[in-house]
């Protein structure tokens, strides 16, 4: 297998030749599952591992390896798991805040050209959480589509229901109905996979993510639980993996995520809630907040019916939320750093 069959192309080569030191060659991470790895170099999958500096240089979560990644190699050992020594700048990336209290990012998947958000028709739909991922993927510079998976499960009624409720958020990303159950829309969905492209699937646990990845492959490659009995999914892939289809597309699945914490996403959310931005353009003040000043434009159009109501608050609470975390990750690099010319200077000197 060349390198191009897993997505290298010539931005890739550019940087990769300035990075590449003698001795070692390239590959992609294709899984990373609890700090282990897999990678790719075209001709095999072998396990890899973290040279020194990504695991004892208190690296920031964002400057580690994550699925999609091509990264520099070097083989220690015959036989020896491969050991990264370095990633080449990612051209797009999917990552959130990390889960919990924790304020720092979790790299989700990096260089992917298309991710395809997976809602399901009958419970898991949500306007405001696909406001979140549209957020993620435009700040990762990414295009999206939205699958809205299970239709087997409502009428063709409802299913239009479901997809003016989508437009009417200001989301114009093509929308695919699917049903794995009977197979309808899987045709149309193949159809827009590519070689040599990455794509990734991103929603919930049981929306029918890795059933989908199982119609693709043809096969049942990874196991899926039964569905409840309100027709709710209840599997959860446990690791992140990118998969080459018969196709030549890759295929990057995802655990399903319960929380999606948004945090440094200003570019994000000024493409996604970009008729805020125009509507802004006509407040009185250019530093509005949209809250409470006089003269502004935006909540004059929430008032005229011109922006929903509902879009709006979405927005002052994605905002909100964006920024404090934004403010207690930088406080936190800076006692990272801190903390770091502390260990320098702490250090004994030598004879």
């Amino acid at each position: 297998m060349e390198l191009s069959a897993l997505g290298f192309d010539d931005g890739f080569e550019r940087h990769a030749a300035g990075l590449l030191q003698p001795g070692h060659s390239l590959a992609r991470v294709t899984t990373v599952a609890r700090g282990a790895f897999l990678v790719h170099d075209g001709a095999a999958e072998t396990p890899a591992e973290l040279v020194g500096k990504f695991r004892f240089g208190n690296p920031a979560a964002a400057e580690v390896p994550c699925v999609g990644d091509w990264v520099c190699v070097r083989r220690e050992s015959l036989g020896g798991p491969a050991v990264i020594h370095g990633i080449l700048p990612r051209r797009t990336f999917l990552r959130r805040k990390s889960p919990g209290r924790t304020v720092d990012y979790q790299m989700i998947a990096a260089n992917v050209d298309v991710a395809f958000v997976v809602q399901g028709c009958q419970y898991d739909l949500s306007a405001a959480r696909l406001e979140r991922y549209m957020v993620m993927a435009d700040e990762g510079h990414i295009e999206l589509r939205i699958v809205l998976s299970k239709t087997d499960l409502i009428s063709a009624a409802e299913l239009q229901q479901r997809t003016e409720q989508i437009r009417c958020r200001g989301c114009s990303a093509q929308i695919l109905p699917l049903s794995n159950t009977l197979g309808d829309g899987l045709e149309e969905f193949r159809a827009l996979l590519l070689p040599g492209k990455t794509y990734c699937l991103l929603g919930s646990s049981g929306v029918g993510k890795t059933t989908l990845i199982n119609r693709l492959l043809g096969r049942e490659a990874f196991e899926t639980k039964a569905v409840s009995a309100t027709g709710e999914g209840v599997h959860t892939t446990a690791r992140r993996h990118l998969l080459v289809l018969e196709c030549g597309a890759l295929f990057i699945d995802t655990p399903g995520m319960r929380e999606l914490g948004l945090l440094g996403t200003t570019d994000g959310m000024n493409a996604t809630f970009a008729a805020i931005a125009d509507f802004s353009a006509g407040c009185r003040f250019s530093n509005c907040t949209h809250t409470q000043e006089p003269g502004c434009a935006v909540r004059s159009a929430v008032e005229s019916g011109d922006l929903s109501a509902d879009r709006y608050q979405n927005y002052l609470k994605l905002r909100k939320e964006t920024e404090y975390h934004g403010l207690s990750y930088a406080e936190k690099r800076k006692e990272n750093r801190a903390f770091g010319r502390f260990k320098s200077a702490a250090k004994p000197m030598k004879d």
